[in-house]
């Protein structure tokens, strides 16, 4: 079993140890670190790039030739983490000997780890994995909106979270679409990191979905019977949702408008 050690979230730090413990080749162009593996330890790539302090994307596509535990040190101000499989899986834990969750392919694990353990994830040997990482970074003071929220909702007091469920599609669809940006420079990045935000204020109003199963019926009806709702004149369907401590005011009425069809001004006011 071959293990490696990240005690950092610096992207160039990452790269450079990763190409260290695998023997690998580094290239950095347009921003974009490629890790090209073909050695004992493995075979693959390892890319990644990063966009201000906040935002970061890896992906891994890597056959290993034993079984790998990857330790990462985890801190009060570690990222938000959303792990995309898409071929394969891989298995998270806090600690070595922690409760193991398995992230297996077409799911999403969102991880987040504040506590003095450091997070573990392992890899068989022998098998192809493929997965892309978001990183929402929480620690900057430029924390606010979107990613004061993604730290308000994925946490909780052991410092520890966790989370997995079946891939949205509409993420994946997204991931797909940055991969293939045509533009270059600063624009390429642009675009790249606008869709990233894209995907992770989706993934905040999809779990905020689930903080408002009081008022399901109502979504319900919104999906079933649109125009028989936007006839209710006396339903105030924005303070029912505002009433609720998670749910961020600047995603709803997007979150609404797309997902059930439903525009404020045929239903807020009389």
């Amino acid at each position: 079993m071959k293990k490696l050690y990240l005690n950092t979230d610096e992207m160039n730090t990452i790269f450079n140890e990763l190409k260290d413990s695998l023997n690998g080749t580094l290239t950095l162009e347009d921003n974009q670190y490629s890790l090209k593996v073909n050695s004992k330890k493995a075979q693959g790539t390892i890319s990644g790039m990063t966009f201000n302090k906040q935002i970061a994307y890896l992906e891994f596509d890597v056959y290993f030739h034993d079984d790998v535990v990857l330790s990462m040190e985890s801190s009060a101000n570690s990222p938000v983490l959303f792990a995309y499989c898409s071929e394969g899986d891989l298995t998270h834990s806090f600690g070595i000997n922690g409760d193991k969750k398995n992230i297996k392919s077409n799911q999403t694990g969102i991880l987040r780890n504040t506590s003095n353990i450091n997070s573990v994830l392992f890899f068989k040997g022998y098998k192809r994995v493929k997965f892309s990482v978001i990183s929402g970074t929480v620690s900057t003071v430029e924390n606010t909106g979107l990613f004061s929220d993604l730290k308000t909702m994925f946490t909780n007091p052991s410092g520890k979270y966790i989370h997995v469920d079946q891939s949205n599609l509409g993420i994946i669809e997204k991931i797909n679409e940055f991969r293939k940006v045509p533009q270059k420079g600063i624009v390429g990045d642009l675009v790249r990191k606008r869709i990233l935000e894209n995907i992770l204020e989706t993934e905040y109003m999809l779990h905020s979905y689930g903080y408002i199963k009081a008022i399901q019926p109502i979504l319900n009806l919104a999906t079933k019977q649109i125009d028989e709702f936007k006839r209710i004149s006396n339903l105030n369907i924005l303070e029912a949702f505002y009433g609720m401590k998670h749910v961020g005011s600047h995603y709803l009425p997007r979150l609404l408008k797309e997902k059930y069809l439903l525009a404020f001004s045929h239903i807020v006011k009389n």
